[in-house]
């Protein structure tokens, strides 16, 4: 069930499993995430069978982020990322939190001045296919289970290598294509039959987690990924694979 990107013409692209007109696929994303935003950990719990937290932190854990960094954390709207990321950072560290979703941002957030954390912390709304800052900006940008959802990769991509620093780096941590033949059964069992009822019996939402089930099986894998890091400019491209390919880390260097 891994399958992978087909070429699209100019006027359409995959929203799940089915075609839709590139300029509807926004929209559409937008809506899911809508919905989901507050059982946004339900979600990820559901998905990864509970794991994404420990995903999360050795995300962070290899990431290199130094103290005093700026860091733009992209998909990043309920702030887990942003959180681990702190301690690391310091108070003279910043992060800056974007995402395309406003309910996202909201819950994050929300979340984030609960818990005290407000210092060194920004929140921007924006679409990471066009980035609303300078060239050479952040000394890091990490996108944790957001990708898969942007239109245009390639694009996003790009605008993120002009962002960074010289020898800054970009971290994905992503869905990818299960390395196992029988477990990849088993995780499409789960993803295809199981994923959408658990969703309509924990969140009243069915059509979400199917949606979100598809736009994992329409990510690059993990090659198709780094290839496509490497004709945006980017060297030192380095993959790691977590709990048999589930999900994968990409990191990318602006050298």
């Amino acid at each position: 069930m891994n399958e992978q990107p087909k070429p699209s013409n100019d006027s359409t692209t995959h929203f799940g499993f089915r075609d839709v007109p590139v300029g509807d696929k926004q929209k559409l994303v937008g809506e899911v995430f809508t919905s989901v935003a507050r059982s946004y950990d339900l979600m990820n719990d559901l998905m990864s069978f509970g794991i994404h937290r420990l995903w999360k932190r050795h995300f962070v854990a290899i990431s290199g982020v130094r103290r005093g960094d700026r860091v733009l954390d992209l998909a990043g709207g309920t702030g887990d990322i942003a959180a681990l990321l702190k301690p690391v950072l310091g108070e003279t560290g910043e992060v800056v939190v974007g995402d395309i979703n406003a309910a996202m941002l909201g819950v994050g957030r929300d979340r984030m001045t609960d818990r005290g954390l407000v210092s060194g912390l920004r929140w921007a709304q924006l679409n990471a296919e066009v980035l609303p800052f300078p060239d050479n900006s952040f000394d890091a940008v990490t996108m944790a289970f957001g990708l898969r959802n942007v239109t245009d990769k390639d694009k996003a991509l790009a605008d993120i290598f002009r962002v960074l620093k010289p020898g800054g780096r970009l971290l994905v941590l992503e869905f990818s294509k299960v390395q196992s033949e029988l477990f990849g059964k088993l995780y499409d069992f789960h993803s295809f039959k199981v994923l959408p009822k658990l969703g309509q019996l924990f969140a009243g939402d069915a059509n979400s987690y199917q949606y979100l089930a598809e736009s994992i099986r329409k990510h690059p894998d993990q090659q198709t990924l780094k290839g496509m890091m490497e004709r945006a400019g980017y060297g030192r491209v380095e993959v790691r694979n977590l709990s048999g390919g589930i999900v994968a880390i990409h990191r990318a260097y602006k050298l």
